[in-house]
């Protein structure tokens, strides 16, 4: 006698959609607190006190990094930090310290003889000349040593790994260096020595015959005399409201109602402590700028968005896209550019409905929205800044796309599951 043994068609489908519950979620990827991870070696202290005070706002979030570390034996050899250079050149150095690159220790062992050209974050503010601002990584075949130049054809600064600190795989490397880096042509004189250029900035703001009302605001608050004292050193570049700029403000915008301290917050949210001439505006690879605001208030805080939106510079707060108008005056060390809008910070504006904008106006023309949990009337950075910036002690890695990406995938299976269940039910 014959059976005959009916077999599901659904069962391949069915297994197909088993599989899918079963894999594995991508891993997500994490946004690591790196001074809070240099601070469980203590041989590091010096180099993680440097980078706490320079630009580790810039990493909170970047991934795929590794980090030239100094021992605190060599950095105390290093006559760098004996100069009185300036905030931003110091900056420099250290950026010249991080490779936008996870490399391995074993991605190490593999460099050939050649060598890797690895570009770093001070390639990025459109400061190095050429390629720079990048680093060349060999290796020596015969003992292995791994030594890190300028890809300069003579470079008098180099530094060889010494050990591996730490790695977080695909995310970063910590590597140990015997020696700070400088980058080709990078002088350390010229910007400790170059002379304040002098430049009345209230006065070339009222020679420009559409920054009236800028003019009195800064005269008015007595940051101008601040800024002119930040000409020497790196310099400073300015973004400046036109008259109409002012006029279009939204009526909910209180600006002139904000008390005389943080008017001037607001003020020094419209410059940078670096000189930019426009070519350099234009070809800023790393977006995210700490402004005069930023050394005030706090690290990761008043930063300013820089991009190229249809061919002109865009300048992003969060809840303003403004665009370069025009140059009021470049001359190094110091730039003036007119912006189409009043740059508005999260931190004190986020809440404010600033989302509906006159006809024309460039407000919230690309800017991402503002985050609910940010007011005038909340915001912590109206009663001063944040009172301490320390992550809690050890190593703490946060999930910046963990939830998104979890999420995502679970939208995605559970209307396939559901499908799989109900043909599965129905035959």
């Amino acid at each position: 006698m014959a059976f005959l043994i009916r077999t599901p068609h659904i069962a391949p489908l069915t297994v197909l959609y088993l599989l899918l519950l079963l894999s594995p979620a991508p891993p997500p990827i994490l946004a690591v607190n790196i001074t809070n991870l240099l601070s469980s070696f203590p041989d590091l202290s010096s180099f993680n006190s440097l980078l706490s005070s320079t630009i580790s706002s810039e990493l909170f979030q970047r991934t795929s990094l590794t980090l030239l570390a100094v021992p605190n034996p060599n950095m105390s050899a290093s006559d760098v930090l004996t100069r009185h250079i300036s905030s931003t050149s110091l900056a420099d150095v250290v950026r010249y310290h991080v490779l936008l690159e996870y490399l391995s220790w074993s991605d190490l062992r593999k460099i050939p003889p050649s060598g890797i050209l690895v570009t770093t974050l001070f390639q990025t503010t459109g400061r190095a000349t050429s390629n720079y601002g990048s680093v060349n990584i060999t290796r020596n075949p015969s003992d292995g040593v791994v030594s890190i130049h300028s890809p300069a054809p003579y470079s008098p600064s180099n530094a060889t790994v010494l050990y591996l600190v730490k790695t977080l795989p695909y995310n970063v490397t910590i590597l140990a260096v015997n020696s700070l880096l400088l980058p080709y042509n990078f002088d350390l004189l010229a910007s400790e020595s170059r002379p304040p250029l002098g430049l009345n900035i209230t006065k070339a703001l009222i020679d420009g015959h559409n920054f009236n009302v800028a003019a009195s605001m800064l005269s008015a608050s007595g940051v101008a005399e601040e800024f002119e004292a930040d000409e020497g050193g790196a310099g400073i570049t300015l973004f400046v409201p036109t008259d109409q700029a002012f006029a279009d403000l939204p009526s909910t915008v209180r600006l002139q109602s904000l008390p005389a301290d943080k008017k001037a917050v607001v003020l020094k949210f419209h410059v940078l402590h670096s000189y930019y001439p426009l070519g350099s505006l234009e070809s800023i690879v790393n977006p995210v700028q700490p402004t005069l605001a930023t050394e005030d208030m706090g690290a990761g805080s008043f930063t300013l968005n820089i991009s190229r939106v249809n061919g002109s510079v865009a300048i992003n707060t969060g809840i303003v896209q403004a665009s370069v108008t025009q140059t009021v005056f470049d001359q190094n060390p110091v730039a003036i550019f007119g912006v189409s809008e009043v740059l508005l910070p999260r931190e004190f504006f986020g809440k404010n409905p600033t989302v509906d904008p006159k006809p024309g106006s460039a407000i919230m023309a690309g800017a991402p929205p503002p985050d609910s949990s940010l007011s005038p009337e909340n915001s912590p950075f109206l009663n001063g800044p944040p009172s301490h910036l320390s992550s809690p002690p050890g190593f703490r890695e946060e999930i910046t796309s963990g939830a998104a990406t979890g999420g995502g995938l679970a939208s995605l299976l559970l209307p396939l599951w559901c499908t799989g269940l109900y043909l599965v039910v129905r035959h």
